[in-house]
């Protein structure tokens, strides 16, 4: 484990977190930069970088409590949604994060920003639509490739 990953430090209890589940494989905790109230992460024990570098099993454990925990967070806070992301920055660990959702705009795109006078607004429609022959040229793409893994 690396020595300057903050998420090895808490699982190894040398940082202090404030504990929401725990099990053999996985470690969640509320996130100290919420971008709304409720806001939490779940991680591997095992320090791995990349998500997608997760055994399986592993990879299971954390959707499987991240789940619960989104259960959870509706009953307890009763927000509109609840989302989770893996988008692999900010700790080089990997992990997931479960949001509790009020707006669009608390899980989104920068494309979908604009500004219109002295704010910004954000909409779906703002991010171009895809051309369908390149679409179906990568779906193609990614099915040979998976038959090939």
């Amino acid at each position: 484990m690396p020595l300057n990953c903050v998420f090895c430090a808490i699982v190894e209890g040398r940082e202090r977190a404030s504990v929401v589940y725990e099990d053999e494989r996985v470690f969640a905790f509320m996130d100290i930069r919420p971008v709304r109230v409720g806001q939490l992460v779940v991680v591997p024990r095992r320090h791995v970088d990349h998500f997608m570098d997760l055994d399986d099993g592993t990879a299971t454990a954390i959707l499987l409590a991240g789940q619960r925990l989104a259960r959870v967070l509706r009953r307890v806070l009763a927000p509109r949604r609840v989302g989770m992301i893996v988008h692999g920055f900010g700790v080089a660990h990997a992990h997931l994060i479960v949001l509790p959702l009020e707006h669009a705009w608390d899980i989104t795109s920068a494309q979908c920003g604009a500004i219109e006078g002295d704010r910004v607004v954000y909409r779906w429609e703002n991010v171009p639509l895809a051309p369908r022959e390149e679409l179906d040229a990568l779906a193609a793409s990614l099915h040979t490739a998976l038959a090939r893994s």
